[in-house]
């Protein structure tokens, strides 16, 4: 690949940048794909020529050959990863479809929390995969933003608005948010509620956050804010802080945080649903066997995840996806009883 003026090999993204066009037209314009006009492609090409664009090796081996195998990259550690039932959701929807293309699948995840970079330098370097989906990462995260420029084909879960011309699969995570924040203010009265957010550097707890705020604020009713990490243990940190304080609803980014607040809100004598009720996200199996069970958001993980492979597989053929670029699934409220909702909702 030739080297730009600072020494760095060009790359798609400058091509991009100087023609003009998105990434992805870029990528398709040089493989020339049909969906691209020949104007476009011509000056695709004569901006690549004037920059000393080549593609990489991978990009080389991935037009030559097919791996017949795809990647699921979590910027996270492999005990993270095996240890949170939504990514055994994704990885199941994942790998349904990737049996169905005779395919393998790769699991890419980094060693400890200090190597962010390691999950997708792994894939990049080796060339033994046709195209990866990633989850999970980062808003600041940098390993993704060089991974979609690669001219790998990549589909990410999740929303990613700083990169707009990555095709993406989720949910609308404020709007939801909005939902469960409402149900408690409109069906249950509560009127001094507390959210307690993910980690704020991730767009997912970002737009949880966004989406409790738009309620309350709109609903006129007391909100605030207390950042967690989505993991039960961060619900237990904060039930523990929230147990000296008076609030009467309870907003929780995800099951797992609910339920620890829960139990140490329990703990302290405070009784749910009487004294206050909660709400969670998620749905992916914690919420139904607590007690009470937790009323929560239905979120369609492994159908987020078979779509994703889905449009990852066209991605890989060549042929361009098919439905939306950006797809967003529908959820539910699911009413149970941490929210007293049990007897009108069996």
């Amino acid at each position: 690949m030739a080297r730009s003026r600072n020494g760095r090999p060009v790359t798609l993204r400058e091509v991009a940048e100087a023609s003009g066009l998105s990434v992805s037209a870029v990528s398709m314009a040089l493989q020339d794909h049909p969906r691209i006009g020949r104007e476009s492609k011509e000056r695709v090409r004569r901006v690549a020529a004037e920059l000393g664009y080549v593609a990489n090796s991978a990009g080389r081996a991935l037009r030559a050959r097919r791996a017949d195998a795809v990647a699921v990259i979590v910027p996270n550690t492999s005990q993270h990863v095996f240890g949170h039932a939504y990514f055994m959701h994704v990885l199941t929807g994942v790998n349904d479809v990737v049996i169905e293309h005779d395919a393998q699948l790769v699991i890419s995840t980094n060693p400890d929390e200090s190597h962010g970079a390691a999950a997708y330098e792994r894939v990049m370097r080796s060339g033994y995969v046709d195209g990866a989906i990633v989850t999970s990462a980062s808003i600041d995260d940098p390993g993704i933003t060089r991974l979609v420029a690669s001219g790998l084909p990549v589909v990410l879960l999740g929303r990613f608005p700083h990169l707009p011309e990555a095709v993406s699969v989720g949910v609308d995570d404020r709007a939801a948010e909005r939902l469960a924040t409402e149900h408690l203010i409109r069906e249950h009265g509560r009127t001094d509620l507390v959210h307690l957010s993910g980690p704020l550097d991730h767009q997912t707890a970002i737009d949880r956050r966004d989406g409790f705020l738009d309620a309350v604020e709109e609903a006129g009713v007391s909100g605030r804010v207390l950042e967690g990490d989505f993991s039960e243990e961060s619900g237990h940190r904060l039930g523990r802080v929230l147990a000296t304080t008076r609030f009467d609803g309870l907003v929780a980014s995800n099951d797992e945080m609910a339920f620890g607040a829960m139990t140490e809100l329990a703990a302290a004598g405070c009784r749910i649903p009487d004294d206050l009720v909660i709400v969670g996200f998620d749905d992916f199996g914690l919420s139904r066997v607590t007690n009470p069970s937790i009323t929560t958001i239905h979120v369609p993980a492994e159908s987020m995840a078979r779509l994703a492979a889905e449009q990852l597989f066209d991605l890989v053929s060549g042929s361009g996806i098919t439905g939306e670029r950006h797809a967003v699934l529908p959820v539910e409220l699911v009413p149970r009883g941490s929210c007293g909702c049990t007897a009108r909702h069996p």
